[in-house]
């Protein structure tokens, strides 16, 4: 492993980290451009090893969220595991298509990240609902009985079409962040924002384990060392970026982080989609 991609690894994990733990959300989707173009990696070992720096670090982002109160556990978990055929699903559909293809993809899901990070910059829209602080009650399960007519099927079905849809791409793409998840959250179980970003970690870190152990043996592995220098690099930023948030203003560091995504995006598709001709 030479030295200088060691250091592009530290340099990059602390980015990404940074992001994460100041912002709450975003950094993980530029795991894999940072992984193909500054790390050399191909887009099939990319996707694989992002798996790895969005499981960990959503795993110490949860158990922080934990702490404070913020996780609906049993509903992350459940949620969590009905994604699990979706990401296996993803995971196999990764390894049956070319590495021009998947970066195409990520292109395309980062031009679409990047436009809609814009969009709430502006002002337009507000994608999230009014939050209340209010702890939904446990009394009001994922899936409901009637003792009459069964099963509530309109909500099972919600949580069946949002976490299969949340695993495919968590597999297929080896991202998992709070852009893709809390939304399904918010849709499937009606989650006030406060818990829909905390369960989402729990989500996240499911999804992204069992994508993991579908691609394990499957095509080419990522070169690991760089993987976990790039994991702890993040690990270790993201709690520093938790504690920066407190000192900043964070709506400057999110302008900041929207043009990166944007011109991470344009960089990406301009590599990726002249390759598909």
């Amino acid at each position: 492993m030479a030295p200088v991609l060691v250091v592009v690894a530290v340099l990059a994990g602390a980015l990404i980290g940074l992001s994460l733990g100041a912002l709450g959300g975003g950094g993980s989707i530029l795991a894999v451009p940072v992984l193909v173009y500054l790390l050399d990696q191909s887009a099939a070992q990319a996707t694989t090893g992002s798996l790895v720096v969005v499981g960990v670090t959503s795993l110490a982002g949860a158990v922080s969220a934990h702490r404070q109160g913020n996780v609906l556990l049993g509903r992350g978990v459940v949620f969590g595991v009905v994604a699990i055929g979706g990401a296996a699903a993803g995971a196999k559909g990764a390894a049956a298509v070319s590495d021009e293809v998947l970066l195409a993809c990520f292109a395309a899901l980062m031009l679409l990240v990047g436009a809609l990070m814009a969009w709430r910059r502006l002002g337009h829209g507000d994608p999230t609902r009014p939050d209340t602080g209010d702890r939904p009650s446990l009394d009001d399960p994922i899936i409901t009985f009637s003792p009459t007519f069964g099963c509530n099927c309109p909500r099972a079905l919600k949580v069946l079409v949002t976490a299969t849809a949340v695993g495919l791409l968590t597999g297929f793409l080896g991202v998992g962040g709070g852009f893709l998840v809390v939304p399904a959250l918010l849709l499937a179980l009606a989650l006030p924002m406060t818990y829909a970003v905390g369960t989402s970690l729990v989500v996240i870190t499911i999804t992204s384990a069992s994508a993991l152990v579908v691609r394990a043996g499957a095509g080419a592995a990522p070169d690991w060392w760089l993987v976990l220098v790039l994991t702890i690099a993040s690990s270790v930023a993201a709690v520093l970026g938790a504690r920066l948030a407190d000192r900043v203003d964070t709506d400057k560091l999110q302008g900041a982080f929207t043009l990166l995504v944007l011109g991470v995006a344009v960089y990406t598709a301009a590599r990726a989609f002249p390759a598909l001709l």
